[in-house]
């Protein structure tokens, strides 16, 4: 089987936040689909490693916004690739705002956003799907969304040739030094497996 099969099925990339305890969090997530009309319910995946998981478990309430194409890799890079339970990742991030239900909303690089109340949930192992009910919607421009594919061509940087022989990940670019990538390695930013990586030569 090889699994790069999937990067051909179509995803958007979604900005997804949450407030729990005082606390702000959010992070990008490619799945998000609307699985009913009455009562009007989203689903959204999470991977179980992320903050925000945990955080939207304690609140039951979260929002997302949809990216635009105009979404720069820094976006990317401070809400994907870094851990909330490292940084505070909205330190410095002005483009954002609170919705009605108090968690923070896109103000840039979104053409929507959907404001949602858990309703149930439904282990999936190495993510959790969260199905909701819609409690808000809102338009905010007619800028084209991003998919999986342009962030891959058009958005995220291409790898440079390290000096050292190893492993990149095709998924966010990270480089693991090394004759040999382990079995069980994750990568540290995406935390994809080994099989989302591919050998590059020194």
């Amino acid at each position: 089987m090889n699994p790069k099969a999937l990067y051909n099925i179509t995803y958007g990339l979604y900005w997804l936040s949450v407030r729990s305890y005082a606390q702000d969090n959010a992070c990008i997530i490619n799945t998000a689909v609307q699985v009913a009309s009455d009562p009007l319910r989203i689903a959204i995946s999470v991977n179980k490693a992320n903050k925000t998981h945990d955080m939207i478990m304690e609140s039951g309430r979260f929002n997302v916004s949809a990216l635009t194409v105009d979404t720069p890799f820094e976006v990317f890079k401070r809400f994907g690739m870094q851990s909330g339970r490292d940084v505070n990742k909205f330190v410095g991030f002005e483009d954002a705002q609170r919705a009605e239900n108090g968690i923070y909303v896109l103000t840039k690089y979104a053409n929507a956003f959907l404001s949602c109340k858990l309703a149930r949930t439904v282990d999936l192992g190495s993510h959790t799907l969260f199905i909701a009910e819609l409690e808000d919607a809102q338009v905010l421009s007619d800028r084209p969304c991003c998919t999986y594919g342009y962030y891959q061509s058009d958005i995220k940087p291409k790898p440079q040739q390290p000096k050292k022989k190893g492993w990149v990940c095709t998924v966010c670019g990270h480089v693991y030094e090394g004759e040999e990538l382990p079995e069980d390695y994750i990568c540290p930013l995406c935390k994809h497996g080994k099989e989302d990586f591919r050998p590059i030569d020194g």
